[in-house]
């Protein structure tokens, strides 16, 4: 029994002593081969991907900042390392935007040229019509009196130049026309007589005669008090210019007082077109503008006319002011307080100006971009000083030459890849190489599942 166990003990150690021999005889070999291998990739590395030099950082955000020693942005966005040969060429602004040509296509990106050109700006504005002042008449008697009788008794009524209104029963008017017969007949009577007392009677007769007419009689009474050759006890007021009537006082058997309206008269022959135009929009407005006009009851005629006024006054109410069009009505379409829509076509006078359409305009609170097309996939954001906006375009004052592209279509979306770019190369990305989402390869020597970001991170 003792024998066979030291059989097998024997046995067992033989066996052990062969597997230990086998092992370090493979872990030799593999050392040799592994210190073989690891010699080999240490000289093939630097004939792979030498080391790039880092000429300067840009700012991640496309300004013209530069430094020659990583910093941050007042975002805290790192800036961007530029290395050896990727740097601008020298006609080239260091902030250009550079995007793939195919993602250029997708975006649908559209360029126009820049060049001068005349703008032309529509100013709208609501408006009404109202009466012409210069065509309203009033009736006002310049004595006192009773109405007797009247021809004109509602309130729109056309009346003619020279028809009757009403009639007025005056005291002061019957005693008026009474000395002018005694004086008449006494013109009549001193004929032959001294000529001091012809000119005498006729003072008296002139005298009388003129207090009538002040008192706007109408020549056809006085003729028929001359040829009757009594006083009458009611006069005839007639009206004095053609018109509507827009305003009635006078009512039968009332007392009136020198200088009360009875009528109010407008001839809308001639009307006047109001518009309120915004405080911000007077400067597009001047006198002699041709002016297009619609109203709301004839939606199929447009109307043209003038400015011929601007008042000088703003209502702070509603921060407009009047502006005044005239136009002629002779067909009597047009009726006072009707709401029109107006146009005024401006150019202010000033010939061609360098202009762009106002959707290549990056407007950042702040001051105005456009992107200048500075080669394939290569944009320069550039600051422009603008002037007027018009009807699709806007006047550059300052910042672009004429003959220069510029992004009309899709600007925005350019900024935004763009800053999206400068984003994600403050996490740690290459700026110019890797994309979100590509397998980043470990470097010899490093632990397994390194992240390279990271690394970049802390260093940063």
């Amino acid at each position: 029994m003792k024998r066979s166990a030291i059989s097998f003990i024997v046995l067992v150690l033989i066996a052990a002593a062969l597997a230990a021999g086998y092992w370090w005889g493979s872990r030799k070999d593999e050392g040799g081969r592994m210190k073989a291998e690891t010699a080999s990739a240490g000289n093939a590395e630097p004939a792979k991907k030498p080391a790039r030099k880092i000429l300067y950082y840009r700012n991640p955000m496309g300004q013209p900042d530069t430094s020659p020693t990583p910093k941050k942005d007042p975002m805290g966005m790192d800036y961007v390392p530029v290395y050896e040969g990727e740097e601008p060429a020298a006609d080239v602004p260091a902030n250009t935007v550079k995007i793939n040509p195919d993602r250029v296509q997708k975006l649908g990106v559209r360029t126009e040229t820049v060049e001068s050109r005349v703008l032309t700006r529509t100013v709208q504005a609501v408006a009404t019509i109202q009466v012409n002042e210069r065509l309203l008449h009033t009736v006002s008697p310049r004595f006192e009196g009773w109405i007797q009788k009247l021809y004109v008794n509602t309130t729109g009524q056309l009346v003619r130049q020279g028809e009757p209104l009403l009639e007025v029963y005056s005291p002061d008017l019957v005693t008026t026309q009474q000395e002018y017969l005694i004086a008449w007949k006494g013109v009549q009577t001193v004929k032959g007589a001294s000529p001091e007392v012809e000119a005498s009677m006729r003072t008296l007769v002139d005298g009388a005669l003129q207090r009538l007419r002040n008192w706007d009689i109408s020549e056809a009474e006085l003729k028929q008090l001359q040829q009757e050759g009594k006083a009458r006890q009611s006069i005839t007021l007639r009206a004095q210019a053609s018109g509507v009537v827009m305003e009635k006082k006078a009512v039968a058997g009332m007392r009136f007082m020198p200088g009360e309206m009875l009528y109010q008269i407008a001839d809308l022959s001639s009307v006047w077109v109001l518009a309120d135009v915004f405080e911000q929009d007077l400067g597009l407005v001047r006198l002699g503008q041709s002016v297009k006009i619609r109203f709301d009851a004839y939606p199929d005629k447009a109307f043209n006319g003038k400015v011929t006024f601007m008042y000088p006054t703003v209502m702070p109410e509603t921060r407009t002011a009047k502006v005044r069009i005239e136009l002629p009505n002779p067909a009597g379409l047009l009726k006072p307080a009707m709401y029109a829509r107006v146009e005024i076509a401006s150019s202010r006078g000033r010939g061609k100006v360098l202009a762009v359409p106002d959707s290549a305009v990056l407007d950042t609170g702040t001051r105005q971009l456009v992107l200048v097309q500075r080669g394939e996939g290569a944009f320069e954001p550039r600051t422009v000083k603008l002037g007027m906006r018009t009807d699709g375009y806007i006047e550059v004052l300052g910042g672009i030459k004429a003959g220069e592209t510029v992004v009309v279509s899709a600007n925005f979306l350019i900024d935004a890849e763009s800053n999206l770019k400068a984003a994600l190369s403050g996490f740690g990305h290459d700026a110019h190489g890797s994309k979100p989402g590509e397998k980043e390869q470990v470097k010899p020597g490093a632990p397994a599942g390194a992240n390279p970001a990271a690394g970049d991170l802390k260093r940063h």
